[in-house]
């Protein structure tokens, strides 16, 4: 199993990040805050959890979920490499709403769906998150809803989405999740439903971006980076 970044939780950690990060460590599903929506994550090295996840959202492996992490140090072994226009890119939106598809390392064991080899990486601009992956390591995240339905912008919208599975880490008298349940981070409600900018510089001969999804940044801003 490919080995990734992260850092044990200490006595310094708030109390629900040393849950979170032992419920994800655990195999278990985590919906926590990110800077566009609620996102539903597993340990992006956990074929079983990743499976679970794609279950939980009605999904297929056609559709393989992105990556977040929390330092571009993350991408160590992960990404094959990151080209001048990658960095770019990274330099002037990260951490923020933009999703990069590049290559995945030749030895990246990661069993995601059908990648193509490929992968969508993204480092998200918000505290809780963050914390959390600093904490895990990347993790596979989806958006917090059932496939077709609206992405959750709050801690309702996460419960409401997925009924009677959601424990909240916050709550000081709760027993623990079990593997079935979802660990919900309540860090209030996020920006809005605008997904994050897609990006691919994916491919041999990388030329120049291409978009696949223009959400909170847009086309004039990407080429305002040069993109």
């Amino acid at each position: 199993m490919t080995a990734v970044t992260q850092q044990a939780p200490s006595d310094s950690m708030p109390e629900q990040i040393v849950r979170a990060a032992a419920h994800v460590a655990a195999g278990g599903l985590l919906a926590l805050p990110t800077d566009t929506v609620y996102g539903l994550g597993v340990r992006a090295d956990d074929a079983d959890a990743v499976s679970r996840l794609l279950a939980v959202k009605g999904r297929g492996r056609a559709m393989p979920p992105p990556v977040l992490i929390a330092s571009a140090s993350q991408l160590d072994g992960v990404v094959a490499c990151a080209p001048e226009p990658a960095r770019a890119l990274m330099e002037a939106f990260w951490p923020g709403a933009l999703t990069l598809v590049l290559d995945a390392a030749p030895g990246l064991d990661w069993d995601l769906g059908e990648t193509g080899g490929t992968i969508a990486v993204r480092m998200p601009d918000h505290p809780l998150a963050l914390a959390v992956l600093h904490a895990t390591g990347p993790m596979a995240v989806t958006s917090a809803n059932a496939t077709g339905r609206p992405p959750a912008t709050d801690a309702a919208g996460v419960r409401a989405a997925f009924p009677g599975r959601v424990v909240d880490a916050g709550d000081a008298g709760a027993e623990g999740p079990t593997a079935a349940d979802i660990l919900l981070l309540d860090g209030g409600p996020t920006p809005g439903a605008v997904p994050s900018t897609i990006v691919s510089l994916a491919g041999t001969g990388v030329g120049a971006p291409e978009v696949l999804r223009e959400g909170v940044i847009s086309r004039a801003q990407l080429e305002g980076a040069g993109a």
